[in-house]
């Protein structure tokens, strides 16, 4: 049969992985999908580098348009990244019947919609398995393994450079800027790190997961975001000392109000398999009702993990090619025209659980105040630790951590809190979450 014909936007570390592994697993690729998969052309900046490194095994440009409008490759991988160039790139490709193979979960977050109705009407595939934790194969997951389940919510490690700070803050008890400064010197963290640290990425990918196991639009603009540029060692180690450990989670959720997306540290108790994936790896925990919880834990970065997501899907693409698009995996599980339009929850809509830490003076009556706020709001408190002050200090911590509330409620009652003429300085806040 007539070898598939690849044309590859990108030879970075994902490109140079995907070209290494494929060529490397050849055999047994070809075996799995029916038909040689072959890429044919290359573009990149640098030319005279990429022939360098693949030699003569398919031709190298420098204009990513002659790839996509090259009538001769059948499957487009993007992997360069970026959103603008990108999504002109694959509009283009589609308009010239192209299947698209892509790793940017940026590209699928925010123009997904646009990019899959064009798709659809040109009747193509578009596969991004890649774009979402590296090589474990969530996205395939949630797509086929899991669709007898009604999916109630996804919580997921799925920013490794994060994953490895607060590794290393609570193993070693360093601040932020510390570690930051070590994961950039071991290659974990980019010069500027702001899309990773502030939550960024992580929003990219659980909006991606969110539309795939809700069956609603691609909605990144309504996440929430927050990273852990302002997270403090005390807290990771007070955390500890209750039990509990932080994640950087992205966090989606079926409601009778509505969805839940957001993204942000949360303690979560150390008893549980989540809390204790380490380092630069990631994790996805989700629940169904079926099968209950499982997760999936793997790299979730890196060339040839990644390579193996993006391969998996040149895969399925060359044994999906000819078949009727109807007869092909929706692009987000559900059928295009099953696909609801459910509200996202604003954060103070949401109802979760929280730990709260408060500077307080070392006197009489300064706790009764603080639980009275709480009451008057229905907030009921679940666990506290009251730390006994430094030598010669006259101020000390209060730790709270709260059953289920709304966050409306606990934001009016940090209001109240830090008004109090006992209290010094903001009240921290961060949401906790049991997943059981």
């Amino acid at each position: 049969m007539t070898p598939i014909k690849v044309g590859l936007l990108g030879l970075g570390t994902v490109g140079a992985g995907t070209f290494n592994v494929l060529r490397r697993n050849q055999e047994e690729i070809m075996r799995r999908a029916g038909r040689a998969i072959e890429i044919t052309m290359i573009a990149v900046r640098n030319v005279e580098r990429a022939r360098a490194l693949v030699g003569d095994a398919c031709e190298v440009v420098g204009d990513p348009a002659l790839v996509v409008n090259n009538p001769n490759i059948d499957i487009v991988v993007e992997l360069i990244g970026g959103v603008d160039l990108t999504k002109a790139l694959v509009l283009t490709a589609i308009a010239n019947g192209k299947h698209v193979v892509t790793a940017n979960k940026a590209l699928v977050a925010i123009h997904g919609n646009e990019i899959f109705k064009a798709a659809q009407d040109k009747g193509v595939m578009v596969a991004f398995e890649a774009a979402v934790a590296g090589g474990i194969p969530i996205i395939k997951s949630l797509r086929e393994g899991l669709s007898a389940n009604r999916i109630e919510w996804i919580a997921g490690i799925i920013n490794g450079t994060t994953n490895f700070i607060l590794t290393e803050m609570r193993d070693k008890g360093l601040d932020f800027a510390t570690v930051l400064k070590q994961a950039q010197e071991l290659g974990y963290a980019e010069s500027d790190p702001t899309f990773d640290i502030e939550g960024v990425d992580a929003a990219h990918k659980a909006t991606i997961m969110a539309a795939i196991a809700f069956g609603i639009p691609m909605q990144f603009d309504k996440a929430h975001i927050e990273g852990i540029s302002q997270l403090q060692a005390i807290d990771i180690a007070y955390a500890e000392q209750l039990g509990y450990r932080i994640k950087l989670l992205g966090i989606t959720k079926r409601t009778a109000k509505g969805i839940e997306l957001r993204v942000h540290p949360t303690l979560i108790p150390g008893t549980r398999l989540i809390a204790n994936v380490e380092g630069a790896m990631n994790a996805v925990l989700v629940q169904g009702d079926a099968v209950g919880a499982s997760m999936y834990y793997g790299k979730g970065a890196g060339a040839e993990p990644t390579a193996s997501s993006v391969i998996a899907d040149l895969v399925d693409v060359t044994r999906l090619a000819t078949a009727d698009p109807e007869h092909r995996v929706p692009y987000l599980a559900f059928q295009p025209n099953a696909i609801n339009q459910e509200v996202i929850l604003p954060m103070s809509e949401i109802t979760t659980s929280y730990y709260l830490r408060i500077r307080v003076a070392d006197q009489a009556g300064v706790l009764a105040d603080v639980t009275r706020i709480m009451a008057d709001l229905s907030i009921s408190i679940d666990a506290m630790l009251q730390k006994e002050p430094a030598e010669g200090e006259v101020q000390t911590d209060i730790i709270m951590l709260t059953h289920q509330t709304q966050e409306k409620n606990v934001l009016e009652a940090i209001r109240n809190i830090e008004q109090l003429s006992s209290v010094f300085g903001p009240v921290v806040k961060i949401r906790l979450e049991q997943l059981s």
